[in-house]
């Protein structure tokens, strides 16, 4: 039983170290663009951006599933005393991903001119796309430190490698960015910032070794192997990280896909009705570098959510907990449309002003791009938290296979969308609604499927639409009083702050929000014990 509660607190202090790492690094991220969207411009994001689709999607490949499956196959051979046999694992995706990632970069680096001038159609994103080639390196042999550690159960390393990375390729990237713009021109200014990437990726790699050899010894004097186990040869170690990784990378594929799409697409439709290139990747770099941005924020909360609802559910189907499955599962959905509503509707409403305010020197266009990517939110942050739930269960493919159909709607709305002159790159941003909307609904159809879970109609639409219906009413209104006094910023923070407040109390007085729905959130049973002392609950 004593070994069983240690487990459970193990995985709960591994949980919250990089939880609270993933916080931190997404927060660090997400404003990371801001300041760099004021250097370089919707010109320069443009150029950035184009770089990025195409890196992610090539760490999909290298980099996603790699550490959960080195992390599965150390823990199972530690499981049964073979910490030689774990260290052995370690040591041969350490060599494959150093290939890999050899391989990765050279092959970026090869492309980028075939990338950017038939692909992209954008010559000028050449050196954003190449600065980008030492990162795949970097990152993908980063992926066998994180994965052993993670095998160990020690998760300290990875959060302190993450937060780390992140630093340096903020420092870096932001400084590079304006040294390079101040010497040469956007261009060189939006290949300093993906520089960043790399240099972040080496300062994390140094960290990982240095950790590795300070625990080296400790690590080596513990290389017994156990006396029923079989020795792997490197060969069948490489197709067991395969046989797992592969799976996941696909997975992991998908979101990069959507952007790459975006990418590919926009540029040439933009082209195609009459924009220069110039101007195509400005309308570009509104889209992806800016209006994304704002849209990513809210995962910061959701994606932790996904995250923790995973062991939940899984722990319910181990045990055959029907009943529980089925009150967690509405819970956490009831939880991901109380978030990407208020974030939805507060993005549209304010879009104009939030945009003028984080980059004045952009167009009003960019606030008609934001309003209509904003609606994404709504059903991106339930999306993933259902995503969750299926990988609770057990079915990880699911949320997979909706995802890809999700993007090919995708792809068939921006076609024919960005080619319409008066919605010129709306149209991409109307793409990802329908691409995220259709995902939602179906992942939430297998939901229902294989949960047998009934979401009322009054629990999950009417309450909530009523509580974020009149959020919406007030900031609206309030800003255009405020404006006329305060001036654009100030109006546009107050009303956040205050259209906060009124959608909080709103889901408190229409018993939207109940007490469950507080057990799932960090900090949240205090939470709502406050709120029964103030007698809002």
């Amino acid at each position: 039983m004593e070994a069983g509660i240690m487990k459970k607190d193990s995985f709960l202090k591994g949980a919250v170290i990089l939880g609270a790492a993933g916080i931190i690094v997404k927060v660090m991220g997400a404003f990371f663009r801001i300041p760099l969207g004021r250097i370089i411009g919707s010109e320069g994001m443009g150029y950035y951006q184009a770089g990025y689709t195409v890196f992610n999607l090539l760490l999909a490949f290298t980099a996603s599933g790699f550490p959960t499956a080195i992390s599965k196959l150390v823990s199972e051979k530690r499981a049964k005393s073979d910490y030689r046999g774990g260290h052995k694992v370690f040591k041969t995706s350490f060599y494959l991903l150093l290939a890999l990632g050899g391989i990765g970069s050279i092959t970026l680096a090869l492309l980028t001119p075939l990338l950017v001038q038939d692909v992209f159609k954008s010559p000028n994103a050449y050196y954003s796309v190449l600065a980008l080639a030492p990162a795949v390196f970097f990152v993908s042999a980063l992926a066998s430190f994180r994965g052993y550690f993670q095998g160990m159960k020690d998760m300290t390393p990875t959060a302190i490698s993450q937060v780390v990375e992140q630093a340096a390729r903020v420092l870096f990237g932001l400084s590079l960015a304006v040294l390079l713009l101040k010497r040469f021109d956007i261009a060189y200014g939006a290949a300093g910032a993906s520089l960043g990437a790399g240099i972040g990726a080496a300062f994390a790699m140094v960290t990982m070794g240095i950790i590795y050899i300070k625990r080296k010894s400790k690590i080596l004097k513990m290389e017994g192997q156990a006396l029923d186990t079989i020795e792997e040869t490197p060969q069948e170690i490489i197709k067991n990280l395969l046989r797992i990784s592969i799976p996941i990378a696909i997975g992991a594929a998908v979101m990069p896909l959507i952007n790459t799409i975006d990418t590919i697409i926009v540029m040439r439709r933009l082209q195609d009705i009459g924009f220069t290139v110039k101007e195509s990747t400005s309308l570009y770099g509104q889209l992806q570098g800016m209006a994304a941005t704002l849209v990513n924020l809210p995962q910061v909360i959701t994606v932790a959510l996904a995250t923790s609802i995973v062991p939940v559910i899984a722990e319910s189907v181990a045990i055959h907990d029907r009943k529980r499955i089925q009150e967690d599962t509405k819970s956490a959905l009831r939880v991901a449309l109380l978030i990407g509503l208020p974030a939805s509707i507060g993005l549209a409403v304010l879009s104009t002003p939030i945009m003028a305010m984080l980059f004045p020197k952009e167009p009003a266009s960019v606030g008609e791009i934001l309003f209509f990517l904003a609606f994404a939110v709504t059903f991106l942050a339930p999306l993933q938290t259902l995503t969750g739930v299926l990988q609770g269960l057990g079915k990880p493919d699911i949320p997979v296979r909706n995802l890809v159909i999700g993007a090919v709607f995708k792809f068939m709305v921006t076609y024919v969308l960005t080619g319409i002159p008066e919605l010129n790159v709306k149209g991409a941003a109307i793409g990802t609604v329908i691409a995220y909307l259709i995902a939602f609904l179906l992942n939430l159809i297998a939901i229902k499927k294989e949960t047998k879970a009934i979401f009322p109609v009054d629990e999950f639409l009417i309450r909530p639409l009523l509580s974020v219906g009149t959020m919406g009413l007030v900031v609206y209104i309030l800003y255009g009083q405020l404006y006329k006094f305060l001036g654009n910023s100030i109006s546009t923070i107050v009303s956040i702050a205050i259209g906060g407040l009124v959608y909080g109390i709103m889901l408190l007085k229409t018993r939207t929000i109940v007490q469950e729905d507080f057990d799932l959130l960090p900090g949240g049973k205090k939470l709502a014990e406050v709120l029964h002392k103030l007698r809002l609950m």
